[in-house]
């Protein structure tokens, strides 16, 4: 466990350190952004192991991996791919955004690219309609994920059914599950700026809370 709560500052870090000096700059905070998009599947472990001490069963990092055996991998796969599909079509998004938008300036390097984006009325259209469309995408995210996810660690149901059931969720409980994806969104945040080492407590902390966040909407 301590390892997959490492493994996300050492993304980010990676990503930081392909992006932010070559043409993939503008992708930079996209990726990072996007890194959230398939967090759900990640916490699938955190997710076994809140289970089974919710059930008074032994709860070891040898079961973080459990809900990829292949007896109950097949939802987990499903919605894996729906994220990855997410994923791909938020960074085309952000992609097509700058190109409309400050891409037109051609800054050169990141000097000449924060200059631009905080100084010109493309940068600023940039940031605005970026954020808007992040904002969407991580609401989306939030309604396909939250209960889907850790159902399906925790029932054999398929991958469509859970995902039902968590739009269901959401729409039952839209002010509260707005408070919990904003909450989510500030910690993540938080946890970034100091070279995403925060991420390494975020991560486990917020797949428990969410493990009992679902028990409490699902009845199981």
């Amino acid at each position: 466990m301590l390892f997959v709560g490492v493994l996300y500052p050492l993304i980010g870090l990676f990503v930081a350190a392909v992006t932010l000096e070559g043409a993939l700059l503008p992708l930079f905070f996209p990726l990072v952004a996007g890194l959230s998009i398939v967090g759900p599947l990640v916490a699938a472990g955190f997710y076994e192991i809140a289970k089974r001490r919710a059930e008074g069963k032994e709860a070891g990092w040898s079961h973080f991996l459990d809900p990829l055996r292949p007896a109950r991998r097949h939802g987990i796969l499903a919605i894996g791919a729906m994220l990855i599909m997410l994923f791909f079509a938020w960074l085309l998004i952000a992609w097509t955004l700058y190109q409309a938008t400050l891409g037109r300036l051609e800054p050169r390097g990141l000097g000449g690219f924060l200059h631009a984006l905080f100084t010109t009325p493309e940068g600023w259209t940039l940031i605005v309609l970026g954020n808007a469309v992040g904002a969407c995408i991580a609401a989306l995210t939030l309604a396909l994920t939250v209960v889907s996810v850790p159902m399906v660690v925790d029932k054999p149901v398929s991958g469509i059914t859970a995902v039902r059931t968590s739009i269901r969720a959401v729409s039952a409980n839209p002010m509260a599950m707005s408070r919990w994806g904003l909450m989510v969104a500030l910690i993540l945040a938080a946890a970034c700026i100091p070279l995403f080492v925060g991420l390494a407590v975020a991560l486990p902390v917020l797949g428990y809370a969410t493990w009992h966040l679902y028990d409490m909407l699902v009845e199981r």
